[in-house]
């Protein structure tokens, strides 16, 4: 039988058809009498309706991928922070319309149904994000490929905030089911653990080659999403795996009424994909997340060769058909999962496998920072993946002895290259392994790809210089423009058309309008209905009333010490500082009124990131009770910060914080969607900073603070902090307070510990050298918002310059420099 042979319906796509359908959903799929349905019951049945507006492109696709034999990417990513997938795909089809009218007509309201939908928690910050901002932009794109990633059962927590503390529980999210996924039971593959190595040999046996036995295994079964393109047939796959014993039950443990020991096998089998990024703080979770990691590796790597030889015989074509990217060190067990497969699995010799591995995997590096390069002790790594670590091992040898030979016998070069470092306990430097197996290794902003090559790895680039490369971050503008902003993606079809949903460049068309009063009134006024719907939801959930007329200053981010949210904190008391002084001084008080919000999730294990979120909560409580300071100044900590949560925050924002210490963010892609969105940024000069004053103008963005020369020059002169605390008297008046319980009156030393580091033990991350000059760049954006066309048309200008920071560039250029793959072509 062909596929021409195979009858089947069509979807219909007007409004009738599609009532047909989620009638049909609803009773013979969700099982439900329309009489007593729930909106979940109406969302899942609505959801599979416009599934099925999906799957026929999606096996399309799929077929024409193998029928032109096309290289194939695959991007491997520890977290897919897809968010919510209804209004996404209702906007890549062109369904929203109908779908609307449809449920109107069944009385059911479609606002009210897409809010019932639970984000995917498949992720927690900026890295989850970029990887579904590529997958979409690689579907519309048309670059052939998938994601690769883990289907958590409850995504990292739930924060709740409890007495103004960080309160972690699990996430449900699967709880009413995913309708949006396909379980592939068929799909699966053993991935196995522990055991022991044994040297193959005999007659016919490769030279490397080796037997991994004793092992015990857990079985990855496949799920799949569908990633629709956006304007384009073409659709690609988020495979994620899940989970599963080999065994279901120990059944003469059960019969002998031990049924906690029958079980016990599987439960520790299936909390591999439990949760995301399990806390680290004790060896069992540095272990489940050494298993989590090579897990998802594993399969994927088994899954890509076996899609491989549908289409070839021999692996002489593996590295012109196959890319494999490495979204940071998460994946890199894939390294020595391929050289495992291909020597001990398929019988290569270890030059050819070597040879396949570097053309194969590309690398894409997050950080700068040495703490968060991912390392592996040794004694951890040879007692659960002994193969693994004795492919490294060669890995490693092999490599220093051609470094030798090439430059002579540098005992501290070695040691420094070494995939092992052997200071202290031994840990094989997971960072390391990936640059030395990818033929690229790429940064994420201009200024970050600079200092890679020049820190973490500067002996790497001047071995291998050609192996470096930037590809700065983007966002897709599908989700965070036309699907997070409606007014304004309304405004801009009427105006500029609908075109720049496929190419932002298109923004660049906004810049004479900056100039036209009434673009300015409209663009104002899209703002100010996104600045009342976030308004709306604080009113709702936390039963704050805050003003719309005043400036939203926002950071939303993950809470992490170099994003410095605790400098923000700083300012906020500074100005709350200057209200009562104001106040009792009985001087007009010259300052705009703001709403301060922050949101975003401290790791579980990560004390001080918890003590600020504490501290931030007090803050808040403190000043919003304040009768003395009335509209002038409210801080508000949104919960549980997400994807969806995002996209009525961003809108809303006429401030975008993006503070980090210059030299230690690598990107970033919250400053992009903020401007986007029509938010002024203040912020250092790192990451993509550097780029986006260059696209939007320096004098349509609020720099501050010391530059990345000038923070490691502060380091080299040795750095004193204390210092700038007895000479700056407002400054020394906010971290006394903080110290003394001016906002923790019941614990009065509950932020002893936040004024130590920054007072005594060294200040990290330069908060009070870059103190002032902050506090001095908001006084400046004070100035200007009280101008409010003036504001408004500098608004203007920040959107018209982010058509560079399309993740449709960005992928663009990943496939035509990097995966150097052509798109798939659809009849």
């Amino acid at each position: 039988m062909t596929i021409k042979d195979f009858a089947y319906d069509h979807p219909d796509r007007d409004v009738a058809a599609f009532k047909r359908a989620v009638a049909n959903k609803l009773i013979y799929a969700v099982g439900k009498d329309p009489v007593a349905a729930s909106q979940d019951d109406w969302l899942n049945a609505t959801s599979q309706a416009v599934r099925d507006q999906l799957v026929e492109r999606w096996m399309m696709t799929t077929r024409a991928n193998y029928a032109q034999d096309l290289k194939r990417v695959y991007y491997l990513s520890m977290e897919f922070l897809i968010g919510r997938t209804f209004t996404n795909a209702l906007l890549a089809v062109d369904l929203y319309d109908t779908v609307r009218e449809a449920l109107a007509d069944f009385g059911v309201d479609m606002a009210a149904l897409s809010e019932r939908e639970p984000d995917a928690a498949l992720g927690n910050g900026g890295l989850g994000r970029l990887a579904a901002c590529f997958l979409d932009s690689m579907a519309t794109l048309g670059v052939p490929g998938m994601g690769y990633g883990i289907r958590y059962e409850y995504g990292m927590f739930r924060q709740r905030i409890v007495d103004g503390q960080q309160v972690e529980t699990p996430d449900y999210w699967l709880t009413r089911g995913n309708p949006w996924e396909f379980q592939r039971p068929e799909v699966n593959y053993r991935v196995r653990f522990g055991g022991h190595v044994q040297k193959r040999e005999g007659a016919g046996a490769v030279s490397g080659a080796a037997d991994w036995v004793d092992t015990h295994d857990v079985l990855a079964v496949a799920y799949d999403t569908i990633i629709p393109g956006y304007g384009t047939q073409a659709t690609n796959t988020l495979r994620l795996w899940s989970a599963r014993a080999t065994e279901e039950i120990d059944l003469s443990a059960f019969n002998r009424g031990n049924y906690m020991q029958a079980v016990e096998s599987k439960n520790h089998s299936e909390n591999v994909s439990r949760v995301l990024y399990p806390d680290d703080s004790t060896p069992s979770g540095r272990e489940l997340r050494l298993h989590q990691e090579y897990f998802f590796c594993s399969a994927s790597v088994q899954d890509l060769l076996r899609r491989y030889l549908r289409n070839h015989k021999t692996f002489d074509q593996l590295s012109e058909k196959v890319s494999i990217h490495l979204n940071d060190t998460h994946p890199v067990l894939a390294v020595p999962e391929l050289m495992r497969l291909l020597l001990d699995e398929h019988g290569l010799s270890w030059d050819v496998a070597w040879a396949h591995t570097q053309k194969v995997f590309s690398y894409t590096n997050h950080t700068l920072m040495h703490e968060a390069l991912e390392t592996w002790p040794v004694e951890m790594l040879g007692r659960i993946l002994p193969r693994h670590l004795q492919i490294i091992y060669d890995i490693n040898a092999k490599f220093l002895a051609a470094v030798t030979q090439k430059v002579g016998n540098d005992v501290e070069l070695m040691r420094r290259l070494s995939l092992v470092d052997e200071a202290g306990e031994r840990r094989v430097r997971m960072a390391y392994v990936a640059v030395l197996a990818s033929h690229s290794v790429n940064g994420v902003s201009g200024l970050h790809s600079e200092l890679m090559k020049q820190s973490i790895f500067s002996d790497f680039a001047k071995i291998f210089p050609e192996r470096f490369n930037n590809k700065t971050n983007g966002v897709t503008p599908r989700r965070w423009l036309a699907q997070a902003n409606p007014p304004l993606a309304a405004l801009l079809d009427q105006r500029i058309g609908k075109g720049w949903r496929r190419d932002l460049s298109q923004l660049e068309a906004l810049r004479p309008m900056a100039a036209q009063p009434a673009f300015v009134r409209a663009f104002r006024h899209a703002k100010r209905e996104n600045k009342l719907r976030l308004a709306n939801w604080v009113e709702q959930h936390l039963k704050i009333d805050i003003d719309t007329d005043a400036l939203f200053d926002v950071q939303v981010k993950r809470i992490h010490e170099y994003k410095r949210q605790l400098l923000n904190v700083l300012h906020v008391v500074t100005r709350y500082h200057r209200i009562l002084d104001a106040q009792a001084a009985g001087t007009p008080i010259d300052m705009v009124p703001r709403v301060v919000v922050f949101a975003g999730k401290a790791a579980s294990a990560y004390a001080m990131a918890k003590l600020v979120i504490r501290l931030i909560n007090d803050v808040a409580s403190t000043i919003n009770a304040d009768a003395r300071v009335g509209k002038l100044l409210k801080v508000v900590f949104l919960p549980n910060y997400s994807v969806s949560l995002a996209e009525v925050i961003m809108p809303a924002a006429d401030l975008s914080e993006q503070i980090s210490t210059a030299g230690t963010e690598a990107s970033g892609t919250g400053n992009m969607k903020f401007a986007l969105n029509g938010a002024l940024t203040i912020g250092t000069l790192d990451g993509a900073n550097v780029e986006m004053r260059e696209s939007v103008g320096p004098e349509n963005i609020f720099i501050f603070g010391n530059t990345t020369p000038e923070v490691a020059d502060i380091r080299a002169r040795g750095y004193q902090p204390r210092e700038i605390y007895e000479e700056n008297a407002e400054l020394k008046r906010v971290l006394d307070a903080i110290r003394d319980g001016e906002f923790s009156p019941g614990e009065p030393a509950r932020y002893q510990g936040i004024y130590d580091a920054l007072v005594n033990w060294g200040d990290h991350y330069l908060l009070l050298a870059d103190y002032a000059s902050y506090v001095a760049k908001q006084a400046e954006v004070d100035a200007l918002y009280r101008d409010s066309d003036a504001w408004t048309r500098t608004a203007i200008l920040n959107v018209a310059g982010m058509g560079v920071f399309s993740s449709d560039r960005t992928i663009a250029q990943y496939a035509h420099e990097i995966w150097h793959t052509k798109p798939v072509v659809l009849g």
